[in-house]
């Protein structure tokens, strides 16, 4: 059984996390092969958007394996598989399975099935919409067990939602509901569990259906300009935005809705 699943519908490319039995847990072999997987698809073209979701119905993801991967990477547990040894060789790039400090480049929508704590969450944090079931579940409990959540937890929560709420969750380790979740921006959609694939497709769908560079462009912009002072940020916006009107697809745009057609846009 792979650990990661990979299929591509159309330009979507669809990411499943492959560990049921475990909650869909990140060990070090799912460490390697997301790593690799968000690099190959980054560089791949055909790919517009991509959806990430775990397998089953009880987790989207449980964050790191405790009983592999923490023990592995604090030095409790000697390497005992190419996994393994992989993972202790290049530590900064385990970080990439979910995103952190590496950008696909491209716009990331998570399907939450289930569960999505500690490392699952922070996983969910790096993506740019979020759809979730119903019954779907959030939280970091790392300080529950004594441990940090560094997978970019404090750097992105505070920003995403309301800094109280943000403190709450990073403080205290409790779970919250996707209702929850909506109600302080964290989803986008809360959608029954047998709707949540359509949703999170149809998403992906529309992103891929536009202008591949300016959409590629809009999205860094947005990404690089949190935190900046507004001068700094709308100079960077507009030397995106410059690049953007000198591309064919920019003169396909306006043609197309001129012809009252669909664009037919290259990607430059």
């Amino acid at each position: 059984m792979t650990v990661v699943k990979y299929e591509q519908t159309g330009e979507v490319g669809i990411v499943t996390l492959n560990r049921p039995h475990a909650h869909n847990a990140i060990n070090p072999e799912m460490t390697v092969r997301l790593s690799a997987l968000w690099q190959r698809l980054r560089a791949d073209e055909t790919v517009r958007a991509i959806v990430v979701t775990g397998a089953g119905e009880e987790a989207f993801c449980a964050g790191a394996d405790l009983k592999e991967s923490i023990p592995l990477m604090s030095g409790a547990r000697r390497p005992q598989t190419e996994w393994d040894r992989q993972v202790l060789a290049d530590l900064p790039s385990a970080w990439h399975a979910i995103l952190r400090e590496f950008d696909v480049e491209k716009p990331v929508i998570a399907a939450i099935n289930g569960f999505a704590v500690a490392g699952g969450m922070e996983l969910l944090l790096a993506t740019d919409m979020r759809v979730a079931c119903a019954e779907a579940r959030f939280g970091l409990q790392e300080v529950r067990w004594g441990l940090f959540p560094a997978g970019g937890s404090t750097a992105r929560l505070p920003v995403q939602v309301p800094y109280a709420f943000a403190m709450e969750v990073l403080l205290t380790g409790d779970l919250f509901s996707a209702e929850r979740a909506f109600q302080v921006g964290l989803v986008n959609h809360v959608v029954p569990r047998a709707g949540l694939m359509d949703k999170a497709l149809d998403l992906a769908r529309k992103v891929s259906a536009n202008g591949p560079y300016a959409v590629r462009q809009v999205r860094r912009s947005a990404r690089e300009c949190i935190g900046r002072p507004v001068a700094d940020a709308l100079r960077l916006e507009s030397e995106l935005a410059a690049g953007i009107y000198a591309t064919k697809d920019a003169q396909e745009g306006p043609r197309a809705f001129a012809e009252r057609r669909r664009p037919n846009f290259v990607g430059a």
